[in-house]
């Protein structure tokens, strides 16, 4: 039960600013100045009833729309319900799936577990015995394993930092591609005409040992293109550190990210601390978790940067569930013209988690012929998948549209 300013104000200080530190601990940026006009406001607004105060708290706490689930979720277990420790304990523990059409699926985010119990008190008694042989002839599977097949969207505050602690040690092995240039080589192959003569001159114009050539490679050079929309706002934070990873290995990346448009993010990708990188993208990015209108920013992207980011010999990844509304007949004329730009054209969709998944949007149907790989992006499962695929030799596709 609520109480007014006037019994208990220092209470109910009190309680506002714990809220704001399990929002702020659960991903919601919750500054000070915030938590003090959330105070004044109350104290102007009243008390006269609960949907006030959550309209109240809401509009002083929250800047951003996509954050709107989240605060209801945290505002109702926070004020309201009589057993938070007990209900927040169980969002913490592995989820078995009930069958299927019995209830509804729970979209409670265990960020919020983990904001109002960080860590268990050192005083807290030990669990009862029972309920610790319980879980562990329930539950043997390695933490590990577990973390590569948690989806982004369901990972804890700590399952995330594991996440991208797994994505800096990635071992980045990309196919490597024969160049014009030559390099010297130890074994027998071109004879290197110029090392040979350098060596005759060092020996008094004697001939030793013939030096060889071979074929330089290099890593394929590669553009990402990541949909940063509301739609995708769970997985784009994810996907570039993904993209801060690869931009720092040894191939050359250009990287991309679009909303409502389009915003080159390569310089700023370049910083060495991957948090720093990606709060500088989200910063200097307008249309962060807002619209999205793929046909525009294809088109300014092969406008504009095609001819500098792209060749023959390119891969581009786009990262998008491909919800595009209105005419579609524009969107297939310009994902045809990214495809003839680039050597292949990999299509990550976070929707291929659902193993019922059917491409019928209007969207992805116009997109999906003229991709060359069609992959989820929604757990490291899938991301050391696509590591897996970069570095293997492709094939000439029979372009397109397949499931792979």
């Amino acid at each position: 039960m609520l109480v007014a300013p006037r019994h208990a104000p220092g209470h109910l200080a009190e309680n506002v600013m714990h809220f704001a530190r399990v929002l702020r601990s659960a991903g919601i940026a919750v500054g000070t100045d915030r938590v003090q006009l959330a105070l004044q406001a109350l104290g102007i607004a009243g008390f006269d009833s609960r949907a006030d105060f959550h309209a109240v708290l809401s509009t002083c706490l929250l800047d951003r729309i996509e954050h709107k689930d989240l605060f209801d979720q945290a505002f109702e277990l926070f004020w309201r319900d009589p057993d938070l420790e007990g209900r927040m304990r169980a969002m913490l523990l592995p989820k078995v799936r009930a069958q299927a059409g019995l209830q509804p699926e729970q979209r409670e985010n265990r960020r919020l577990g983990d904001a109002l119990f960080p860590n268990p008190r050192p005083d807290a008694p030990p669990p009862p015995e029972r309920e610790e042989m319980q879980f562990d002839a329930a539950f043997t599977v390695s933490d590990s394993e577990v973390l590569r097949k948690t989806d982004f969207d369901t990972m804890s505050a700590d399952e995330w930092r594991a996440a991208q602690r797994a994505l800096a040690q990635m071992r980045w092995v990309f196919e490597p591609l024969p160049t014009r240039r030559a390099e010297r080589s130890p074994r027998a192959g071109r004879v290197d005409w110029r090392g040979t003569l350098q060596q005759m001159a060092r020996h008094g114009g004697e001939l030793g040992a013939l030096r060889w050539r071979r074929p330089r490679s290099l890593p394929a050079p590669m553009v990402v293109l990541a949909d940063i929309s509301g739609s995708m706002s769970r997985y784009s934070r994810m996907l570039l550190h993904f993209a801060h990873a690869l931009g720092h290995a040894e191939a050359r990346v250009e990287s991309f990210v679009f909303g409502t448009r389009l915003t080159r993010t390569t310089r700023l990708l370049k910083s060495r601390d991957p948090d720093v990188a990606v709060s500088q993208v989200v910063q200097a990015v307008e249309d962060w978790s807002g619209g999205t209108r793929i046909t525009t920013c294809l088109h300014e992207f092969n406008q504009r940067w095609a001819r500098r980011a792209l060749s023959s010999r390119t891969t581009v990844l786009l990262i998008s569930d491909g919800l595009e509304h209105g005419d579609t007949t524009a969107l297939a004329h310009e994902m045809e013209r990214l495809a003839k730009s680039c050597r292949r054209l990999i299509w990550l969709n976070p929707l291929l988690r659902f193993d019922q998944f059917q491409p019928r949007a209007a969207g992805i149907r116009a997109m999906l012929p003229h991709v060359d790989r069609f992959l989820p992006v929604h757990n490291l499962e899938s991301l050391e998948q696509l590591v897996r695929l970069l570095a293997s030799p492709d094939p000439a596709p029979a372009r397109r549209g397949h499931l792979h």
